[in-house]
């Protein structure tokens, strides 16, 4: 991680600005409604994106997202900023086309150097993916936030929602989860160079070929882990429908985030999550509390959810690794016991 002074003051300066809690979105978005005719995905649902039709071919896929700093390289945090919010684009099966940059700066105590170097790790990861950055929009902020609002393209009857999962599919996980816990610790200077490099590289990595994989594998089903954590986006997909059974020992994540747990390395928004999910959520009794809160913990950039038909499942694992990607199966869609996500422990 770049060790310059006037960048660690950067990301010092930036705070740990969160989303709003799981409960407090939903009291906020739960009286909007979107309808029309052409409109194949909107509020309702919590999904990752928007979605219009323009054509029979054609359907456009629109979202956004900014964060604050969590690293102090402006060019990797421009990087992992970006792969953040066209993240969603791929949770939606999309292919990414156009983005706008997003920014809020404050010009007083840091140099246009910085903001330059920011958008340009954005402009880097839009290129990986084939898209394109067109503008955006900067307004003078107290404190660092930098996104993309994106624009992609899908076929509109190939649009993977978050909440249709098949009864006997097998559940895919195609990041480390720990990233709220150690962005945290970084914050904090709990965390090594060598470790904190490690998680920014984990964090600017696209989800873009574990969404071509996803869709080679006939998914059933698609979100990314992000803000509310794997256990609130798989009760998103489970929707009361379904039961989402996993195996806490096959779910792939950062051994580093235990210790920073123990440390009281723990988000705000993580807590939150705990707090607002657990009531459906079965968990094993062999399970600590530094364990469970991996599973609740808010990520940034984290991977894909994929639900995909068992046949399919460990041809996506291999060709994930052979992309160099982490893919995991950690669980199966079973029909519903009374609980949206039972979470064993064959340890």
């Amino acid at each position: 991680m770049n060790t310059d002074a006037k960048l660690t003051k950067f990301v010092r300066a930036a705070g740990c600005a969160a989303k709003l809690a799981p409960g407090s979105l939903a009291d906020s978005t739960c009286h909007i409604e979107s309808f029309h005719k052409d409109l194949i995905v909107g509020f309702e649902g919590n999904e990752d994106a928007g979605v219009y039709k323009i054509n029979d071919e054609i359907a456009i896929v629109q979202t956004v997202d900014i964060i604050t700093p969590v690293v102090d390289d402006p060019y990797i945090y421009g990087q992992i900023a970006a792969a953040n919010s066209l993240s969603d684009v791929f949770a939606m099966g999309g292919d990414a086309k156009t983005a706008l940059n997003v920014v809020g700066f404050d010009s007083k105590n840091h140099t246009s150097e910085i903001l330059s170097e920011i958008m340009r790790g954005g402009q880097n990861k839009a290129l990986e993916c084939g898209a394109v950055i067109v503008g955006g929009h900067t307004i003078q902020t107290p404190e660092m936030l930098y996104g993309l609002a994106c624009t992609g393209f899908i076929h509109p009857h190939k649009v993977l929602r978050n909440n249709t999962p098949k009864i006997g599919d097998v559940l895919i996980l195609t990041k480390p989860l720990g990233m709220g816990i150690l962005i945290t610790a970084i914050k904090n200077d709990r965390l090594d160079p060598v470790l904190a490099m490690k998680v920014a590289d984990n964090l600017r990595t696209l989800n873009y070929k574990a969404s071509l994989i996803a869709r080679e594998s006939h998914a059933s089903a698609c979100t990314d882990v992000t803000g509310f954590g794997l256990m609130g986006h798989m009760r998103e997909m489970s929707a009361g429908n379904v039961t989402m059974e996993i195996d806490f020992a096959k779910v792939p994540y950062f051994i580093e985030a235990i210790e920073m747990v123990t440390k009281g390395m723990i988000p705000g928004g993580s807590r939150a999550n705990h707090e607002y999910n657990k009531p459906y959520v079965y968990l094993d009794s062999s399970i600590e509390y530094e364990q469970e809160m991996v599973l609740f913990d808010a990520q940034t950039s984290g991977g894909l959810l994929v639900s995909v038909p068992q046949t399919h499942a460990q041809l996506m694992v291999d060709k994930c690794t052979d992309a160099g990607l982490t893919a995991a199966i950690i669980g199966d869609v079973v029909p519903y016991d009374g609980y949206d996500i039972v979470v064993k422990y064959t340890n």
